[in-house]
């Protein structure tokens, strides 16, 4: 099972992107998919996560101006992110924190896709 994330680029201040993220292989089912970023210099922190009833939570800092959505048909997970600022550069990383291959076998877990550089410029 692999995570391959799309979207990412360069942009002005203001603003917007989509990222994309959809997983390939044998899957069941998918739990909760999350965005997290990383920063030159930075940890890597959460951005925005989605459980499979499509509840979503957000940072603080990008709460209005990003949303997170899922396609579970396609087990995809989706970031608009609007009205962008340049501490918004980072390297984006989609992730999903459970993922079935059937209903009887063990799943995988904590699973990272490749990053996606975003660069919002001022």
């Amino acid at each position: 099972v692999q995570l391959q994330a799309f979207g990412g680029g360069l942009v002005q201040a203001g603003g917007s992107l989509r990222l994309s993220c959809a997983a390939s292989g044998s899957i069941f089912s998918i739990n909760i998919m999350d965005w997290y970023r990383q920063a030159p210099g930075k940890q890597r922190e959460l951005v925005a996560s989605i459980t499979r009833d499509s509840v979503a939570n957000y940072a603080e800092s990008v709460k209005g101006r990003f949303t997170i959505s899922r396609d579970i048909a396609k087990y995809t997970v989706y970031l608009q992110m609007d009205t962008l600022k340049p501490e918004d550069t980072a390297v984006y990383y989609c992730h999903a924190d459970q993922i079935a291959v059937n209903h009887w076998s063990r799943p995988e877990y904590d699973i990272w896709g490749q990053g996606t550089q975003v660069t919002v410029s001022s």
